[in-house]
């Protein structure tokens, strides 16, 4: 590994339009699984100006049978759309949560899919696709996350909870974040650049309320990064294409799925490919990312090592997962092949099928809609939320290997 270099990552805010359209199917995927723990869903959201459009395949009681809903669901799907839009803030004329066009296309699950992925006779659940999906952790902050992606999701984060209670009146939902460190010896430890555009009411592009602006983008930028990090030296670009009124939806067309780094490690490690907003537990592309991010994170707050990678791979409609590969970039104080070996060998994890994995963290809960804005990861485990955050499992593998 190289220990001294630059690296940078960015972070998008809850009002950017991918950012939107994941909020809302994660919202669906929260309102199926409330009422079925066990539902199927694949829902995709289209958001533009003005208009809202939902997608993808569904099964679950009391939801939808064949392609017949249940009475009253069509409507406590287009009420979760508004509410999702709302909590956000927008009620601009571009895209308004209470006059927005909303389309319904989502439809009954494909048999195909069902007969591969459900339990029956002596077949175990099965993974909900093919695929490979990765896990991270590093010991570069309190979270166990890689600094930039960190950063610039609490940066954003900040600016939202200022605009929601008043703090920072001028600033509009949709903004990105980006943030540049400079690593020596392998840490981060000073902030050569950061990028922050943020949507805004009419006129904070010049004169007094431009300064205002930028004093307190800077402000905010400021109370994130640890003390020395911001010097003279630093590069600051803050809305550098000007004004930024129009945005969002009305701005840019959003999609499920389009900031897959933004939700996992901001390009610090490998990604699968696969997206995680409105899929169900039984889609690994979700479930797996999420088990092997605990693991890794395990295996740091163990001790074991300062960097850990984990992949994990699937096969369609089949249960155990066709190989498991851990590394520690050099920095473990125990073989990789034996973390793996350990990891197998835990009877609590039931052998990383698809449904083990969720009975041990618990995903079958409608627990997807705060995960959809800043990031998947390095967030706070509390009461059935990120349950993939916990570090119960440190003290098994201390003992596995004294």
């Amino acid at each position: 590994m190289r220990q001294s270099y630059l690296f940078t990552s960015e972070s998008v805010s809850e009002g950017h339009p991918d950012k939107v359209s994941d909020q809302i199917s994660d919202a669906i995927v929260d309102l199926f699984l409330s009422k079925d723990p066990e539902a199927r869903v694949a829902c995709e959201t289209l958001t533009t100006t003005q208009r809202v459009v939902l997608a993808g395949e569904i099964r679950g009681k009391g939801i939808i049978q064949g392609d017949e809903w249940a009475p009253g669901v069509e409507q406590e799907i287009e009420d979760t759309v508004r509410s999702v839009v709302k909590s956000i803030g927008y009620e601009q004329e571009g895209f308004h949560w209470e006059t927005l066009t909303f389309e319904n296309y989502l439809h009954g699950q494909s048999a195909h899919i069902a007969q591969g992925v459900d339990a029956s006779g002596n077949k175990d659940e099965g993974a909900g696709d093919q695929g490979i999906m990765f896990g991270f952790a590093c010991d570069e902050t309190p979270d166990l996350m890689p600094a930039p992606i960190d950063y610039s999701h609490k940066i954003l984060q900040q600016m939202a909870a200022d605009r929601k209670d008043g703090t920072a009146p001028f600033l509009e939902p949709d903004s990105k974040s980006q943030v540049t460190l400079r690593y020596e010896n392998g840490k981060p430890v000073a902030c050569t650049a950061v990028v922050v555009s943020t949507q805004h009411q009419p006129g904070y592009d010049e004169g007094e309320k431009e300064a205002e602006l930028h004093a307190y983008v800077k402000g905010v930028v400021a109370s994130i990064l640890p003390d020395g990090f911001l010097s003279d030296e630093t590069i600051w670009h803050i809305n550098p294409t000007g004004s930024f009124v129009i945005g969002g939806p009305d701005g840019d067309a959003g999609l499920t799925g389009r900031k897959i780094i933004v939700d996992t490690y901001g390009g610090a490690a490998p990604h699968g490919g696969g997206a995680f907003s409105g899929k169900d537990p039984t889609k690994v592309d979700r479930s797996a990312a999420y088990i092997t991010r605990y693991l890794a994170k395990n295996v740091v707050a163990a001790g074991l090592a300062k960097r850990c990678t984990i992949q994990i791979a699937y096969a369609i409609g089949v249960s155990q997962p066709l190989s498991l590969y851990v590394d520690t970039h050099g920095t473990g104080t125990v073989p990789d092949e034996k973390i793996e070996d350990v990891i197998r060998g835990f009877e609590k994890l039931g052998g990383l099928t698809p449904r083990s994995i969720r009975t041990h963290l618990g995903l079958n809960k409608p627990i997807y809609g705060t995960t959809a804005a800043y990031g998947h990861f390095g967030r706070t485990a509390e009461g059935d939320l990120f349950p993939w955050e916990r570090v119960d499992l440190a003290d098994d593998l201390k003992a596995a290997f004294s």
